[in-house]
């Protein structure tokens, strides 16, 4: 492992904290059943943790972001970053023989990089080919790897360990490194950043109707966080 990706985890955590509550906040569909939580004491205080850390840090500076970039300035952001990912997605529906998937990401990457000005639009989906899922811990699952116990990563947020393996590998393969093989830490940490940023800037209310709402609140997401996977 390269000294330039083991520098980039700690600064890189606290925003992959934010991207995990978001899409946990997605979720609206009531699970069938609940994770294994033999942890929960631990994973409770860690939770506190990350809680802690989203209020004092992270929304703070996505609240600024929303307030101070334009709307269109976001959404041509959003769309650049995301299809930053698609190559890593590729490598993923490949590993898991989905090779319609696998069909359709690369063509994504094709349209939207080079019609699509570098991704800023999203041309790709009008065409018909919609955005395709795929990590390493999905991949995982597809291989029959169960999910295991439910884990709440200090940083990182709610995971299993199954999934925490895959966050693991995935973080080594970070979105601009798998297009250009570039290992800039200041790069990778910029893109990043701004992609944890955004998505909690999209997502503020959303979670604050959660967290105001919920008996539990680390009930709640834990629920969320096993519904989406």
């Amino acid at each position: 492992m390269k000294a330039s990706h083991l520098r980039c985890l700690p600064s890189i955590a606290a925003l992959l904290l934010c991207v995990t509550l978001v899409g946990c906040a997605t979720i609206s569909r009531p699970i069938d059943r609940e994770a294994d939580d033999p942890l929960e004491s631990a994973n409770r205080k860690v939770f506190d943790t990350n809680t802690a850390l989203d209020d004092a840090i992270i929304k703070p500076i996505a609240e600024s972001y929303r307030r101070i970039v334009p709307e269109f300035a976001r959404d041509r952001i959003r769309a650049a970053i995301d299809n930053l990912a698609e190559p890593r997605i590729f490598g993923n529906d490949v590993l898991q023989r989905r090779p319609d998937a696998a069909g359709i990401t690369f063509a994504r990457f094709f349209i939207n990089t080079i019609v699509g000005l570098a991704g800023m639009f999203d041309l790709a989906t009008k065409q018909g080919f919609p955005k395709q899922s795929g990590d390493f811990g999905q991949t995982l699952h597809t291989w029959g790897v169960d999910d295991g116990p439910y884990l709440v990563l200090l940083f990182f947020g709610p995971s299993n360990v199954r999934d925490a393996f895959g966050l693991g590998v995935d973080l080594f393969t970070p979105p601009f490194l798998a297009v250009t093989g570039h290992t800039g830490t200041a790069t990778n940490l910029t893109v990043g950043a701004v992609d944890g940023i955004d998505l909690r800037a999209r997502n503020i209310e959303t979670l604050d109707e959660i967290k105001a709402s919920a008996l539990d609140y680390y009930a709640q997401m834990k629920s969320l966080t096993q519904q989406r996977r």
